[in-house]
């Protein structure tokens, strides 16, 4: 995966709470091959009206937020169903970061799988934002993972994410990679049980 420190983009100001993962993409739409892209496929009937054309008044398709990799949304994001392809929407339409006062558990999970950080920030720190001037006009903010920080315009507050979480996106690291990391920890407690467990005779590969 990409490593992922600053985020410095425009942030589409969502605003919905309880989006779960059959709003973010019906059900549907996942036989496409992912080659094919499932950016198309993001908020597909929030983001249309009865006919099928796109609403002006949907964040989602308002020009001024075409550029947008941050979402800005409320509590209880990306909740019901498990299907990573949630994830996957968003990424190919470009996002790497949901800014949301709590996500469904296993869709955080599976944002951190494909190197999209689900941000946990305040309620109050959400509707600031979502109604801040210049989040609305499409101006960049900017969120920093190392430091765990979001700065908009004159306007900085911290965020939550998991510690490990953290270190797997900020070094690109699927969970394998993490388990990697701790090497010469594995090395070390299986010399030391060697010796105090000859007789367990563990084979080392």
């Amino acid at each position: 995966m990409t490593p992922l420190n600053v985020i410095e983009a425009p942030a589409c100001p969502l605003g919905l709470e309880n989006v779960d993962t059959d709003q973010l993409i019906p059900a549907r739409f996942m036989q496409t091959p992912r080659a094919h892209g499932y950016g198309g496929f993001l908020l597909h009937d929030l983001r249309r009206d009865a006919d099928g054309a796109l609403r002006a008044d949907f964040p989602v398709n308002d020009p001024r937020f075409a550029q947008a990799q941050i979402m800005i949304a409320r509590a209880n994001f990306g909740c019901g169903s498990s299907r990573e392809a949630a994830v996957y929407v968003l990424a190919d339409a470009g996002y790497r970061c949901v800014l949301a006062p709590s996500f469904g558990d296993i869709f955080a999970s599976n944002c951190v799988q494909n190197g999209l950080l689900p941000a946990r920030i305040s309620p109050q720190d959400a509707q600031a934002l979502l109604e801040d001037p210049q989040v609305q006009a499409g101006a960049p903010i900017r969120v920093d993972l190392a430091a765990q920080r979001v700065q908009a315009g004159a306007r900085s507050f911290a965020f939550e994410v998991r510690p490990d979480w953290r270190q797997r996106l900020l070094n690109g690291w699927d969970a394998v990679d993490l388990t990697r990391s701790y090497a010469s920890d594995i090395e070390l407690f299986l010399a030391r049980d060697a010796l105090a467990r000859p007789w367990a005779g563990v084979r080392r590969a």
